[in-house]
């Protein structure tokens, strides 16, 4: 009996740690993506739903900041799948079924403790809405922040028509 217990006790605690049901794993996409990021600044449309889905918004927001080159980069995961990137406070919009969602954004960075930085949020999208998540970033040099929020819908629109779109490729 008492071993009986013991393999039991085992199988739960292996179970309890199976990374494959974190809420990252749920969210984001695989580590080793990486995207190429473009800014379209004539671009500042707001898309309805298409029939039967929702639509989701993502919007980087960094504040004033100055940049040599790229400035921050954040992947967008959906369901355990990145599905695009912004960089310096830029947007970008996708469709998605109705049902419960995981999101997840995450730095990227050729620096490997700054990409452990990732927010995460769940939402339930009904057909016919949108929805709108700002992606924080904020701190100096040795702390750096990220948050992933609910936006909104009037401070959502005023920054995508503020914000360029964010186009992005996986490399």
């Amino acid at each position: 009996m008492k071993a009986a217990f013991a393999v039991m006790l085992f199988a739960l605690s292996a179970f309890a740690q199976d990374p494959a049901s974190s809420p990252v794993t749920a969210a984001c996409g695989p580590k080793d993506t990486t995207f190429d990021v473009k800014r379209d600044a004539t671009q500042h449309t707001l898309a309805d739903p298409e029939p039967g889905k929702a639509r989701v918004y993502f919007i980087q927001d960094t504040g004033v900041i100055n940049c040599l080159g790229a400035c921050i980069t954040l992947k967008v995961g959906l369901d355990g799948a990145w599905v695009g990137a912004l960089q310096d406070n830029s947007y970008f919009t996708l469709s998605v079924d109705p049902g419960e969602h995981h999101l997840c954004v995450n730095r990227q960075s050729r620096f490997a403790t700054v990409n452990r930085k990732t927010a995460l949020a769940r939402f339930s999208a009904q057909p016919g809405k949108v929805y709108y998540y700002r992606a924080l970033t904020w701190g100096g040099p040795n702390e750096a922040f990220l948050d992933l929020q609910p936006l909104d819908i009037d401070m959502a629109k005023y920054l995508i028509t503020t914000y360029p779109l964010s186009i992005a490729h996986p490399k």
